[in-house]
């Protein structure tokens, strides 16, 4: 495999940034971990996800009140995502590591993998955001094409009308597919996945055992497989359309940046943490609820930045880097509205489904 570095000889814009955030929590003496707005989020969401598994299990009730509540705890187990398992598998969420251990295997309560989710999301895309060829979220696909780096074939002519689909029911993919292949393959994409121990394999094998167990077995004993069904894919639609499409507003929309590793080993002329910069985009910042709801992932250049900073502090601190990348005439991608930012990423995944110009 190539190796892909940054040059990172003379990294004045993160120096310069990290003294500035590192100035802004001495000054207000804050923990650089999650407070009391993250723990009351927790105290929200898991206990309505497990009301609402209990209910539909437990209440006999019309299809439509059962697909709009199944379809509801598929939006609560996404937020749950954004939020907890997000902050606790980054280290984020609290000082204490057992904490942050215990709370990122709510990921595997959703049906995916801590473990496997570590190597590839905190060290292949935080450390190769948008680099075709590594980053495993802009993979090389036959049915989506992410960047102009990647092969075109004639069906993606239309793949701006067919993503939506592959979003809907790529928590399934993720959850029954994706993890098989990189736990077996025992990589992600092109990198190795790190050696796992004795009690990763079993934490990897008793959760999906259990998933099947809570979300398949006992549903359809105690609902029928009918109901089930209905109620199970409801509930990954929402799911996984809504992971998906959160994930694709902060790299793959029109500002945003891409490189590409080649045959040979490459240098990337801008210094790691402008390289983020380039590549990443906030959304909908003073959108309260939005924020709310994500996790602060639409505070996406601060996420990149610090991941080891907990979300509930990216608001304030967009203003110290929005300040650094003007003081280094960088260019701060932030689209004002989840709307503006759906409509970019759309708009680029049928610009890029159409064929490339013939030298």
């Amino acid at each position: 495999m190539s190796k892909v570095t940054f040059n990172n000889k003379n990294a004045v814009f993160f120096q310069s940034l990290k003294a500035s955030v590192d100035a802004y929590f001495e000054e207000t003496k804050l923990r650089k971990t999650g407070n009391w707005k993250l723990y009351h989020k927790t105290a929200v969401l898991i206990p309505s996800a497990i009301a609402i598994y209990v209910v539909l299990l437990t209440v006999t009730m019309p299809v439509w009140l059962g697909v709009g509540l199944s379809a509801l705890l598929g939006l609560i187990l996404a937020s749950i995502g954004f939020n907890v398992m997000h902050d606790a598998c980054h280290g984020s969420y609290s000082t204490k590591n057992w904490v942050n251990e215990t709370l990122g295997l709510t990921l595997n309560a959703l049906g995916g993998n801590s473990f496997i989710w570590k190597h590839k999301h905190n060290i292949i895309h935080h450390t190769y955001t948008n680099v075709d060829g590594i980053d495993d979220d802009i993979a090389k696909s036959p049915l989506m094409r992410h960047c102009q780096t990647q092969r075109w074939v004639p069906v993606h002519r239309i793949q701006h009308l067919y993503v939506p689909f592959m979003y809907a029911i790529s928590s399934f993919a993720w959850v029954f597919g994706n993890d098989f292949q990189k736990y077996f393959a025992k990589k992600v994409n092109t990198t190795p996945l790190k050696t796992m121990s004795n009690s990763d394999h079993l934490v990897f094998w008793l959760s999906k055992v259990l998933y099947v167990a809570f979300y398949v077995v006992i549903p359809i004993v105690v609902v029928g497989w009918k109901a089930w069904l209905i109620g199970f894919a409801s509930m990954h639609v929402t799911l996984g359309f809504t992971l998906a499409i959160v994930f694709q507003l902060a790299h793959v929309v029109e500002e945003t940046e891409f490189e590409a590793a080649g045959l040979e080993d490459t240098q990337i002329e801008s210094e790691w943490a402008v390289h983020q910069i380039k590549t990443t985009s906030n959304f909908a910042p003073d959108n309260k609820i939005i924020s709310w709801y994500v996790g602060g992932l639409n505070y996406q250049v601060e996420h990149h930045l610090f991941p080891r900073i907990s979300h509930v502090h990216y608001p304030a601190l967009s203003k110290i880097v929005a300040a650094e990348c003007k003081k280094f005439n960088l260019q701060y991608h932030c689209l004002p509205t989840m709307t503006s930012a759906v409509i970019s990423h759309f708009r680029f995944i049928r610009q890029l489904g159409r064929p490339p110009a013939v030298a």
